[in-house]
């Protein structure tokens, strides 16, 4: 399994347009990008790939990395930097197989299957197929699963993606809390790579009109605000599911400049063989 991270940033990614902050004057000196969300994974036996989300860069992204374009593809949500890139497939790919969960959000009156074939009803290349969360599916080869996270409103999905023969294994926390359920974690539990959220330090909480949540035994919140996950959040989740490797995703600009590009946070084009 050969996982590339092609987007590794929030909803306006670092550099964001416009901002002329430390974090981002920081890295556009450095020629460091976290552009939307997306992770490629290539099943090397079986010659296929997997994309997880369709950032709104999609068409940078495989210009700029070394990754074929997707067999497959999963959806985790329908925030628009995690869906709307899909119309870039339009005259790239013959068919598309995309999946996504068939629970009926509340609020939309539609599960994440149902709003693609609506939005892209146009796209008549792509087949949807509907996938409950917790059952295994077969994807390119891997063994799949969606298991429900918490990203209010919304709902929203992380994922495990499994090779059934070598056993190596991809966790995807999804845009979470850290409140994630326990039968969720015992699905993403002990993977070779874990890729958890990290919006921001738990540091910036205090600036959120709801604060901090899911403290630590030291006060320290494990989330913010009642939608993401912190840094120390997501690095805690990685020791909680005993994760080999965790590099934390979804980041957004707001780090100070001198934490930004520390270890443990990804930027996009890290390449994992596992």
């Amino acid at each position: 399994m050969r996982v590339t991270l092609l987007g590794t940033g929030d909803t306006t990614g670092t550099p964001t347009v416009g901002c002329d902050c430390d974090t981002c004057r920081e890295a556009r000196e450095r020629g460091i990008e976290r552009t939307r969300f997306s992770v490629h994974v290539e099943n090397e036996r079986t010659d296929e790939s997997l994309l997880v989300d369709f950032s709104p860069d999609f068409r940078h992204q495989f210009l700029t990395q070394e990754t074929p374009l997707p067999d497959a593809a999963l959806v985790t949500h329908i925030h628009f930097d995690h869906l709307d890139g899909l119309g870039n497939v339009y005259r790239l790919l013959d068919h598309l197989d995309v999946h996504a969960t068939d629970e009926v959000d509340p609020l939309t009156d539609e599960s994440v299957a149902d709003t693609i074939r609506s939005k892209f009803d146009y796209l008549d290349r792509i087949e949807v197929h509907d996938q409950a969360p917790l059952e295994s599916f077969r994807a390119c080869g891997f063994d799949v699963t969606f298991v429900p996270v918490v990203h209010p409103p919304l709902l929203c999905y992380g994922v495990a993606i499994e090779d059934p023969e070598t056993g190596a294994k991809l966790s995807i926390s999804g845009d979470s809390t850290y409140a994630i359920p326990e039968e969720s974690r015992d699905v993403l539990a002990d993977p070779d790579l874990l890729l958890a959220e990290a919006i921001v330090p738990a540091s910036l909480c205090e600036y959120h009109p709801a604060g901090g949540n899911d403290h630590d035994e030291n006060g320290v919140p494990r989330t913010f605000g009642t939608k993401h996950m912190t840094r120390e959040g997501a690095i805690a989740l990685g020791e909680d599911l005993n994760a080999d490797v965790t590099r934390l995703v979804h980041v957004a600009h707001y780090y100070p400049p001198d934490e930004a590009f520390e270890e443990p946070l990804a930027t996009d084009g890290e390449v994992y063989e596992l």
